[in-house]
């Protein structure tokens, strides 16, 4: 080790030329002073009180237009309802409601990068790291360093800014609150209700979809699947097949007898290996509609859930709650397939909150 004329530090390195003869190289390395932060730049709300106070007031009316989208939002969807009878009427609603939600929440966003940016204390610092701990001296340090973000933000002593953001904080999800809640009301049938009747019932026979034509136990082998919709549905009108047929459909396969574990509570309403299930997901209600017959097991392709039939469709894999419900079958004097009830549990998504009288 050594130094050169000028005072840095001197190293040695083992090198060696092409012809491969080892040698030595000096490599020079010099300390350097840090240079620290540059000087600061102040902004002009630092300067200017005028200023400062111009953009307290732009921040104040940023909050006070998220409050007014956010109450737009909320009028918006009683001025342009959802109309079953025109289902053009959703564009409407959807744009007008999604309007309001969307400048509610860029106003009061802007508001507070605008409060952050030209507002609070602006000046660079370096903390050295410590090791962390909860001792009395730590816990006032903390109270002080809250103390001092406070003043900094000017959160207590800017009144209006911090009741401005505050309504505007408590105004946005209104418009949410809104929307959910009216999905189900006092003048509205209950959800469970609505999910647990379906136009299956006792002889109503299993017809294919969407062409309506009636299954035969034989026409049903093993390994097949078929798309089920009770008969009649194809009979009623657009919107009323379409909200019937939501809740009514079915996918049928055939197992071998074996394979069906069954259990004592439901034992015949399978037909010699064939069996039923909605294909309405328990999860969010995703058409359940693949089905591997060597494995047995449906699945759900919007969120992967995966239903045993050989189990009665309990969920052996994904986000899905509980087992699709199963609609028992028999076969009429011709030899087709009918229903022999209805559906004895709601079908559909877990979400809703359900009564305990379904024994579900």
């Amino acid at each position: 080790m050594a130094e050169d004329e000028h005072g840095g530090e001197l190293r040695t390195a083992n090198s060696s030329d092409r012809s491969g003869n080892s040698g030595t190289a000096l490599i020079a390395t010099e300390s350097f002073e840090d240079p620290g932060h540059p000087e600061h730049g102040h902004r002009v709300t630092d300067s200017d009180p005028k200023k400062a106070k111009g953009a307290e007031r732009v921040v104040v009316v940023l909050f006070w237009v998220s409050l007014v989208f956010s109450i737009f939002a909320i009028a918006a969807y009683f001025i342009w309802p959802i109309d079953r009878e025109d289902i053009t009427s959703v564009r409407w609603n959807s744009l007008f409601v999604g309007l309001g939600i969307a400048f509610g929440m860029l106003a009061l966003g802007s508001g507070v990068v605008a409060w952050a940016k030209y507002l609070m204390k602006d000046e660079e610092f370096a903390e050295a790291r410590h090791k962390t701990g909860a001792s009395p001296a730590t816990g006032k340090r903390v109270v002080e360093i809250f103390a001092q973000a406070d003043e900094e933000s000017g959160f207590s002593r800017r009144k209006l800014l911090r009741n401005s953001l505050i309504t505007a904080v408590l105004a946005l999800p209104l418009p949410g609150i809104v929307l959910l809640r009216d999905l189900y009301n006092g003048n509205n049938e209950h959800p469970v209700d609505l999910l647990h009747e379906t136009m299956w019932d006792e002889g109503v026979r299993l017809v294919r979809d969407p062409s309506g034509t009636p299954i035969k136990a034989s026409d049903v082998t093993i390994g097949s699947a078929f798309h089920v919709i009770p008969d009649g549905l194809n009979d009623l009108g657009h919107d009323e097949l379409l909200n019937a047929k939501a809740k009514a459909v079915v996918l049928l396969m055939r197992l071998p007898e074996e394979k069906l574990n069954e259990r004592p509570d439901r034992e015949g309403w399978s037909y010699h290996g064939i069996v039923a299930y909605s294909k309405v997901c328990t999860h969010v209600g995703c058409p359940v509609a693949l089905y591997e017959q060597h494995t047995h097991h449906l699945l759900c392709p919007c969120h992967q859930s995966q239903f045993d039939v050989t189990n009665h469709c309990e969920v052996i894999f994904g986000p899905a709650g509980r087992p699709l419900p199963q609609l028992p079958i028999a076969v009429d004097n011709e030899g087709y397939l009918v229903a022999q009830s209805d559906f004895l549990e709601p079908v559909g998504p877990t979400f809703w909150e359900r009564r305990n009288d379904y024994n579900v």
